[in-house]
């Protein structure tokens, strides 16, 4: 399996992962959705959970692989306000925790790219 087969299977594979913690551990994710969103936090934390796993399950068929890409660099893009939020929100916190928090928000530039470039190469694939 070449590299570029590989890849749109790690990113599925990250996407799963994420999405499953939203699941088994929602505390962690309920306290960084953007209070300005309505509903409950716990209700957005399944919610983007479920898209994550979603998003996963069309990465991993090649059938569906270019627009579960395109709708995963979309969704990268529209969690970066929670990434935001957390990292005002750890501004006190210490060091290590701080530097996990701010270092989510640069990370989500290669995770867009790294989507866009599995839609690229799913492009005329079925």
């Amino acid at each position: 399996m070449s590299r570029s087969e590989r890849s749109p299977l790690l990113l599925a594979g990250l996407l799963a992962a994420a999405g499953t913690a939203h699941f088994a551990a929602p505390r962690r994710f309920d306290h960084i959705v953007p209070r300005s969103l309505p509903g409950s936090p716990r209700t957005w934390t399944h919610v983007s959970g479920a898209v994550e796993l979603a998003l996963a399950a069309g990465l991993a068929l090649p059938r569906t692989r270019r627009a579960a890409a395109l709708a995963s660099a979309a969704f990268f893009v529209g969690v970066f306000p929670a990434n935001v939020k957390m990292a005002v929100d750890w501004r006190h916190r210490p060091a290590p925790q701080r530097v996990a928090a701010l270092g989510r928000l640069p990370l989500q530039v290669p995770l867009v790219l790294w989507a866009r470039g599995v839609a690229k190469g799913a492009e005329g694939r079925s």
